[in-house]
């Protein structure tokens, strides 16, 4: 079972992610793509309800991190310990959403963090796409990595 694979089922195994029916698209050591169809995510609007596409991106930046740490032989339990959302515009097709480590993350002094105190931590960016090159929603999030319990 690949990594994506491994997402997908740890998804399935969520009763609130199943019900968004997310899966992991793709995954190439820096970025996680994520997608989830708009019927199982639509509001009064017809469009994206909001919930859904903060869910999504916070989604993708667990599974980012997630992913980074056991690509670096770790297994960690990831937590969100915050994030701010803006909303850009309406989403009106099926959701996708993309996760990266912010710019300033330190990647080595992230896992010399873990190494040392069993813990860490890493700002990610995520965003669902809009028309263009626009964004129709951006996340911020600080995200942490813990020992199993």
């Amino acid at each position: 079972m690949d990594l994506l694979d491994q997402l997908n089922a740890h998804f399935d195994a969520m009763p609130p992610v199943a019900a968004m029916q997310v899966r992991a698209v793709h995954f190439d050591g820096e970025r996680l793509r994520l997608r989830a169809p708009l019927a199982s995510n639509v509001n009064d609007k017809a469009c994206a309800f909001g919930g859904s596409l903060t869910s999504l991106m916070t989604l993708a930046g667990w599974g980012l991190l997630t992913l980074k740490l056991q690509q670096a032989g770790i297994r960690a339990d990831v937590y969100v310990a915050d994030s701010q959302v803006r909303y850009l515009a309406p989403v009106y097709g099926d959701l996708e959403a993309e996760a990266w480590l912010a710019p300033e993350v330190d990647w080595p002094a992230v896992l010399s963090a873990w190494a040392s105190r069993g813990r860490a931590r890493a700002t990610v960016l995520a965003r669902v796409p809009g028309a263009g090159e626009a964004s129709a929603a951006e996340l911020s999030g600080r995200f942490a990595a813990l020992r199993p319990g």
